[in-house]
């Protein structure tokens, strides 16, 4: 089933029911689906056909989710973009893509503005002028609907952070992202007419992937277009929220803001994907929700789930087992590994996917460069390392460009951080290995905390029964924040980069 039947599967199903909130804006699913028809007939009269890419720079507001309905009825390509991006890196993907139309909001009229001189037109939501249209004027008699697409076409393109390199454009079709949907409500635990917080940002696969599955359960996506812990703890309350999947970074911030008074009592379902999780904050978030769900979602914008535990209260970190559409493997963390080359059990090695899942990608757009890099054989290498323990649970221990060889040893960031993190004055924590005469690399640990010097740091990690003595911090560097990406993914590079100034 491709989305245009997915969504008026939904209005035809329960059409009173409440699907799209943001601040005064609500739509049901019946209003949402006329919505999209009529947004639909509005981009094909400024030339947007079936099979076309629609470049969205936008927040998460209503706009940018009836925009998304709209591409998925009349049959195009949703293009969301980080808005936070230069005019440079919004110029390169919207050529990469082709596309010849781009909605924009006020925060991100520049980068807009300068796809112009390449002949794209442009809808400004916030009804500024020099445009083609402004976005409610994009109205009309309703689309009748690309019912007969085929679920194996082009539905999505996410372009990747670019962390090593120019942002990668990953196509993704009707069928990969309506499994990835139904893969989100069966792990995560949704029930009919869940609401959830969509605030992780639409041109990531975590809140794309939320939205879609509130439409296949008659769900309420309450968009929240700018993070703020104490509002999304008011959210939570006033729209009785029932799971809030997050990156930890935003579970660290609503901890911090959560008030004596505050009413968590409506959450089921929590989890958290992007980045590990510490031990010490699953802690804390087992304290604060009475939830009956905590898990850990393992992916990537290529291959949406990987692996789910829903271990964290026990097990904090564990990525547990392979997801429903997903056969993984480990191999050898070498460059040339093959699919054959499978570790011996309790071994580090590469997590590879099988590709032969509904909810995997076919390949990048435009870069063979990059399909050579991690397609192979059939299966998709991201680069991950990991260890199965001895209950068959996956671990995911770091990065193969991330892993420190100091005096021949390796070294995971992760197994330091969460030593690090386990101090209960240490907030957040990152190490890096920085090139050593003597040992090749050393570690060198950044530390957001309170009230702590290193002396102490130190005496807690030579202490700690989780750590190796030769792997422990030989620096530590007291700063007030980690960098890291709008969706709060840790940017190791930056801090490289601190190293070397």
């Amino acid at each position: 089933m491709n989305l245009a039947l997915t969504l008026l599967a939904a209005a035809e199903r329960h059409g009173e029911g409440e699907a799209l909130v943001d601040g005064d804006a609500r739509l049901n699913y019946a209003a949402l689906h006329s919505r999209a028809a009529a947004r639909a007939s509005g981009l094909a009269e400024l030339g947007l056909r079936r099979g076309d890419p629609l470049c969205v720079l936008l927040a998460n507001r209503h706009e940018a989710v009836e925009l998304y309905w709209a591409t998925q009825w009349m049959g195009a390509r949703f293009v969301p973009l980080n808005f936070r991006l230069s005019a440079a890196e919004v110029r390169y993907c919207v050529q990469d893509c082709g596309a010849r139309l781009v909605v924009f909001e006020q925060a991100s009229g520049e980068a807009a503005h300068a796809c112009r001189a390449d002949g794209v037109r442009l809808v400004d939501v916030d009804g500024g002028g020099n445009v083609d249209a402004r976005f409610d004027e994009l109205d009309g008699d309703a689309h009748p609907g690309e019912l007969d697409l085929g679920d194996d076409e082009i539905s999505l393109i996410l372009y990747t952070s670019g962390t090593t390199g120019k942002p990668k454009g990953v196509p993704r079709s009707h069928r990969a992202d309506r499994a990835g949907g139904e893969s989100q409500v069966i792990h995560h635990g949704y029930r009919w007419g869940d609401r959830t917080l969509g605030v992780m940002p639409l041109y990531h696969t975590m809140g794309m992937h939320t939205m879609i599955a509130m439409g296949l359960i008659d769900g309420c996506f309450v968009a929240m277009p700018h993070w703020n812990a104490a509002a999304a703890i008011t959210l939570v309350a006033q729209e009785r929220l029932s799971s809030l999947y997050l990156a930890p970074t935003l579970f660290h911030d609503l901890l911090d803001a959560l008030t004596d008074d505050a009413d968590l009592s409506s959450v089921e379902s929590i989890g958290y994907a992007g980045s590990p999780m510490s031990p010490a904050l699953a802690a804390r978030c087992v304290e604060a929700f009475d939830a009956r769900v905590f898990f850990n979602h393992y992916g990537s914008t290529e291959y949406y789930t990987w692996a789910i535990s829903r271990e964290q209260a026990t097990k904090p970190g564990c990525a547990g087992r392979p997801a429903l559409n997903t056969r993984l493997r480990l191999v050898r963390p070498d460059e040339d590994a093959s699919p054959e080359d499978v570790v011996e059990p309790g071994e580090d090695g590469q997590v590879i996917a099988d590709l032969r899942s509904d909810e995997a990608f076919n390949g990048y757009l435009n870069r063979p460069d990059a399909d050579a890099r991690a397609i192979r054989e059939g299966w998709y290498y991201p680069g991950d390392i990991g260890r199965v323990d001895d209950d068959g649970d996956l671990w995911i221990v770091g990065r193969i460009d991330d892993m420190i060889i100091s005096g021949g040893e390796n070294i995971h960031p992760v197994e330091v951080e969460d030593v690090l993190t386990a101090h209960p004055q240490v907030r957040e924590a990152a190490v890096i290995g920085v090139s050593d005469d003597r040992w090749g690399q050393r570690v060198v640990a950044f530390v957001v905390a309170e009230s702590l010097d290193a002396d102490a740091l130190d005496r807690h990690c030579r202490e700690s029964p989780d750590l190796a003595a030769f792997k422990r911090p030989r620096e530590y560097r007291f700063i007030d924040e980690l960098p890291k990406s709008p969706t709060g993914k840790l940017l190791r590079r930056e801090l490289r980069k601190d190293m070397d100034e």
